[in-house]
């Protein structure tokens, strides 16, 4: 056990047995509330610290021992009962906020996707007393047709609620041309979002599938042959990278002209908060949590189920 260990047991010992706040932790080491900060998640990574919470209205069940033993790399199930189908994106969105208020830190950078699941978490954050808290856009969102990515707008909600800065990326998600993205991306401003991006303690994003109704594939980034050969060859996204059922990049070409986090970035930051539902994104999300990148997972009963029925066929 090293210094920091040592330090990160002590700072936890103080938050969660003795009920000191961070910054009386701070005043007992001697060091500044984000470094408190820091320790406590790093007690939390290293296992020292385990959190339980009993909530009446959902049992952990069989159900979600199961998703933990087929996924190694989550630590936490939350799963979703929606009264009805209506209902299940205000649901996930209420539930995905709760696991962002425990896991946000002071001094924390909170990399955040966009989509219509995303702006539901973000209307659904309570105010939080953090200091120091930096949100920063993992992928980029503008548009190219009527539809809407509410990425400012979800932005703008976790600034409001986490007390933090923002760092935006003003451009589209995937580029005409590989070339211009790249050049585009060397831009200092540009580059040190994307950086900060690669680098955020806490990643909340979610998976879509791929159908026609589906966001990425409307607003105006591919032509129809691009689309075809999606259909073909995807079955979902995480942060607008698109996947195969092996956890592949489905198409290297359109991959390359894509602003924002990779897969492989996303699943080195320490805690992934992933929130989906719906039985249409079932295979999506298996596939992503298949891959690792989740560390923590809301969804539904009843996609829950149809992915663990599906693992045990």
């Amino acid at each position: 056990m090293d210094t920091r260990d040592e330090q990160a047991l002590r700072s936890a010992k103080l938050y969660y047995l003795s009920g000191f706040s961070q910054a009386q932790v701070a005043d007992e080491l001697g060091v500044s509330r984000p470094t408190v900060a820091k320790l406590l998640a790093h007690a939390r990574d290293r296992g020292f610290v385990t959190i339980t919470v009993n909530d009446p209205r959902e049992a952990r069940g069989e159900l979600t021992d199961q998703l933990l033993m087929m996924y190694p790399a989550l630590r936490q199930v939350h799963i979703v009962d929606a009264a009805h189908p209506d209902s299940l994106l205000d649901e996930l969105g209420q539930a995905g906020a709760r696991v962002v208020e425990a896991e946000v830190f002071d001094g924390a950078c909170v990399g955040v996707s966009w989509g219509r699941t995303m702006y539901a978490i973000a209307r659904a954050l309570e105010p939080l007393a953090t200091e120091g808290v930096e949100v920063v856009q993992l992928k980029g969102g503008m548009s190219y047709t009527q539809s809407t990515t509410n990425d400012l707008d979800t932005i703008n909600l976790f600034c409001r609620a986490l007390h933090a800065n923002a760092l935006t990326l003003p451009l589209p998600v995937i580029f005409d041309n590989a070339e211009v993205k790249e050049v585009v991306e060397q831009d200092r401003h540009i580059a040190h979002i994307l950086e900060r991006g690669r680098h955020a303690d806490v990643a909340v994003f979610t998976v879509g599938h791929i159908a026609q109704e589906s966001l990425p594939l409307n607003l105006g980034y591919l032509n129809d042959e691009e689309l075809a050969i999606l259909e073909a060859n995807a079955v979902g996204d995480a942060c607008s990278r698109f996947f195969d059922a092996q956890g592949a990049i489905a198409v290297d070409s359109i991959d390359r002209r894509t602003v924002g986090i990779t897969l492989e970035n996303l699943k080195t930051r320490p805690t992934r908060i992933l929130v989906a539902g719906g039985r249409a994104k079932a295979q999506a999300i298996a596939v992503a949590l298949d891959m690792g990148l989740a560390s923590h997972l809301v969804i539904d009963r009843e996609t829950a189920r149809r992915i663990v029925e599906k693992h045990v066929s």
